[in-house]
């Protein structure tokens, strides 16, 4: 799977953790940035993923701020993007299940390396179930901007 990940200074310890992993565990993954814990704009890190993940050319997206909550409010500004913040296993599989998340963001305030890279298992590896859900994730495209 194609991954694309960024962060900003404060998830970036974090990011790196998971590049490496994720990059062991057989993923292509393109690295966005930032590349140091200098304080910068989580913006200007969560638009490229977003495009990348947008116009197809990375199978998913991880971003890592604080909470994750900047960075998803920044990547769904990018039509086609799902973003989601996840803290737990089950609103993780929930989200790619039922939302068909391709964006997920994470909190290196909250998360260990541990628990988040078992977040990041648990998205990459859980599949949209469709169904019910597909007309609603349908909708969701076609609210106003």
């Amino acid at each position: 799977m194609k991954i694309a990940i960024a962060a900003d200074h404060a998830g970036f310890a974090l990011k790196e953790q998971l590049r490496r992993k994720l990059a062991e565990d057989g993923h292509e993954v393109e690295d966005f940035g930032t590349s140091s814990g200098e304080s910068c704009d989580y913006p200007d890190f969560a638009q490229p993923v977003a495009r990348e993940v947008a116009q197809g050319r990375s199978d998913r997206g991880i971003l890592v701020c604080s909470t994750g909550i900047g960075m998803a409010m920044a990547a769904n500004k990018v039509d086609g993007v799902r973003a989601a913040p996840g803290q737990s296993e089950d609103e993780v599989r929930l989200t790619r299940e039922h939302n068909d998340a391709n964006v997920l963001t994470l909190g290196a305030k909250y998360l260990d390396e541990a628990h988040a890279m078992d977040l990041v298992h648990i998205f990459l590896g859980t599949e949209f179930a469709g169904g019910r859900h597909a007309r609603r994730v349908a909708k969701i495209a076609q609210l106003e901007k």
